[in-house]
């Protein structure tokens, strides 16, 4: 007779991910001379990927993606720079998000939410992840 051991231990594979929805900025962006001249309302949809495997701890932050101060870094960049590209504005932000070493990807979608008649929205969705 073949016994058989069957694993009992629970194994998962999982991510984890921070999110920001629906962030709307009034910003200069635009190459056009009146998108320099005046704001508009750009709406900032972002997924952080994190290492999934990093122990957390709420007595070190260092553990986690601070979802405030992410925001207030992209408000501090938008106010500092006008940006002419959505894409060009999606680079700085991901050149502010992989600088925390857990960040494994992240998305950014930027939409212009007043400049095309008749349309919702116009906008960039770009991913990038770390090889």
């Amino acid at each position: 007779m073949k016994i058989i051991k069957f694993k009992t231990k629970e194994q998962f594979k999982y991510k984890r991910k921070v999110v920001i929805k629906n962030l709307i900025l009034n910003i200069f962006i635009g190459i056009h001379d009146f998108e320099k001249k005046k704001k508009q309302k750009v709406r900032f949809n972002i997924e952080v990927e994190t290492n999934p495997n990093t122990k957390l701890s709420n007595k070190d932050f260092s553990t986690i993606i601070n979802y405030e101060t992410l925001i207030n870094k992209i408000k501090i960049l938008v106010k500092k720079k006008h940006h002419d590209l959505l894409e060009e504005l999606a680079e700085n932000i991901f050149i502010i998000i992989f600088q925390n070493k857990l960040v494994k990807e992240v998305n950014v979608k930027l939409e212009k939410l007043q400049i095309i008649k008749d349309s919702e929205s116009v906008g960039v969705d770009i991913t990038k992840k770390k090889l």
